[in-house]
């Protein structure tokens, strides 16, 4: 199997909900296993909770993601963003639309110095994203 290198995204209690919302925007397939599975796993009254998430679209984009139960740590994400690029202009203008949606704009989604569009945002679910629009090779603009 070929080495990948995958977002995984931590969130309190809401994993299901962010993945259910990100399946709908970028399609795929979309899989969970609960802590409840697990049943010497499952904290007391959180069996419910996502132990782990995989969201694989059909364009070979990957992005997982859990629950933190109560009993362990948990601190939001920070320090990093989730980028999705590409030579699709459409179809990177639909998932700015969709996922900025009732989020915070850091960088709107318009053309920068070097070329194409490019955009931050902060999504509804406290997760940072880039996306961008390369008109031809990246770097090359």
């Amino acid at each position: 199997m070929p080495l990948s290198l995958n977002p995984y995204l931590s969130f309190r209690d809401n994993a299901r909900e962010a993945m259910t919302f990100y399946q709908s925007v970028l399609g795929g397939e979309l899989v969970f296993d609960e802590f409840g599975s697990i049943p010497e796993m499952a904290p007391e009254g959180e069996g419910h909770l996502i132990m782990h998430a995989q969201l694989t679209t059909d364009d070979g984009m990957v992005l997982m993601a859990s629950d933190s139960p109560a009993s362990m740590p948990y601190t939001a994400p920070a320090g990093f963003s989730v980028s999705i690029s590409g030579d699709d202009e459409a179809q990177l203008q639909s998932y700015w639309d969709a996922l900025s949606a009732g989020g915070t704009v850091v960088m709107p989604y318009e053309t920068p110095p070097w070329g194409g569009t490019f955009g931050m945002f902060t999504d509804r679910f406290g997760i940072d994203w880039m996306i961008a629009y390369f008109a031809g090779e990246p770097g090359a603009q």
